[in-house]
């Protein structure tokens, strides 16, 4: 079995997979189970610093995305998506399958949005029901600060929506502080659980507009509004992923347990990028740099194919390459939830750097 250093799915702790082997209980019927879903959902929420209502859907992350813009898109709305990484600009699409119109603030894709040049945009054109935000946009290491962007976003009234799949619990997430409406995670990135489950948090004006839509929801299973009180009905609009639901409970107990893990994530990362440049390789993007992903450009003389073949079948570890915009051009490492550890990562820059050296 080889290593799995990737942006996601990561390393998966042995009491994660122990966890979804238990036999499992019948989610439609049983009161207990809909009692664990609660407990859980509110657990996710206290690691994300809210108060907010969590919810964990059963589907891969890409559902939270989909299903936060077909929650809060009727025909016309007027979404601002901001654009600087393949992620962030795959928010059109979502608003565009629902009816809404995209307005893209496209910056360059090797740095972070600056926060005085959004404001600047915002104090001539702030029409926008929501806006689309990525945490962490992985095909490039982005990092955006969205500790900034959420509240000045709300300032003039405009819904956040923010993917965080790739972020949270390897970077900060204050979803109060932080004024984010609509969070969406993933389980298979620092979460360290199987890929399979998405989770959402919603403030009360997020549902707020979901409930005062003048047009249905055009969808069912990526409706959010179909959980509106499943708990004191104890019934849930689709039955329930119970063994992923309990590998995700105790990958949330890991990281209950685990204070110091924002402080391991920076630690590993600035070791990881250090190590990267002193290889003389290039990072990318230019700043902006995420705790959960090291990124660089594939050097000259190499291909990303050749790279990554080596490190698997020479080295047994699974890296990643990048897609869109980026196919070809950089290589990825994961360091996130059980991948951030310094001998993890150490083995994966001694292999890079006898392949690089070959």
């Amino acid at each position: 079995m080889y290593k799995m250093m990737t942006p996601g799915p990561s390393q998966v702790r042995e009491n994660v997979l122990l966890a979804r082997s238990r036999q499992f209980q019948n989610p439609d019927l049983d009161c207990d189970f809909v009692e664990y879903y609660h407990d859980t959902c509110k657990l996710y929420s206290s690691l994300l610093h809210t108060e907010n209502e969590s919810l964990i859907l059963g589907g891969e992350g890409i559902l939270g995305l989909e299903a936060a813009c077909a929650s809060l898109t009727e025909p016309g709305d007027r979404v601002l998506v901001l654009d600087n990484g393949v992620f962030g600009e795959g928010f059109k699409d979502f608003v565009s399958i629902y009816g809404g119109t995209p307005v893209l603030y496209t910056c360059d894709y090797s740095h972070p949005f600056d926060v005085n040049d959004l404001k600047a945009y915002l104090e001539k054109d702030h029409d926008f029901k929501y806006a689309t935000v990525v945490h962490c946009d992985t095909p490039s290491g982005m990092l955006n600060d969205i500790a900034s962007i959420c509240p000045l976003l709300k300032s003039y009234g405009i819904l956040t929506v923010v993917d965080s799949v790739a972020g949270m619990f390897g970077e900060d997430v204050r979803v109060d502080d932080w004024k984010i409406d609509l969070l969406c995670g993933g389980s298979q990135k620092a979460v360290s659980a199987p890929p399979g489950l998405t989770m959402v948090t919603l403030s009360a004006d997020a549902k707020a507009a979901m409930e005062k839509r003048k047009t249905p929801i055009a969808s069912f299973y990526a409706n959010l509004l179909t959980f509106k009180g499943y708990y004191e009905a104890k019934w849930f609009p689709y039955t329930m992923p119970a063994s992923d639901i309990y590998g995700l409970r105790t990958a949330l107990e890991n990281i209950k347990a685990d204070p110091q893990i924002l402080e391991r994530h920076a630690k590993v990362a600035a070791y990881t990028r250090e190590a990267i440049t002193s290889m003389g390789l290039q990072l990318y993007p230019a700043c902006g740099y995420s705790n959960t992903v090291t990124t660089f450009e594939v050097p000259e003389g190499h291909t990303a194919e050749e790279i990554l073949h080596k490190m698997r079948y020479d080295h047994n570890i699974l890296l990643a390459g990048s897609f869109g915009c980026f196919a070809g051009k950089l290589i990825r490492i994961g360091h996130m939830g059980e991948n951030a550890y310094m001998e993890k990562v150490q083995e994966v820059l001694d292999a890079l750097k006898e392949v690089l050296n070959k």
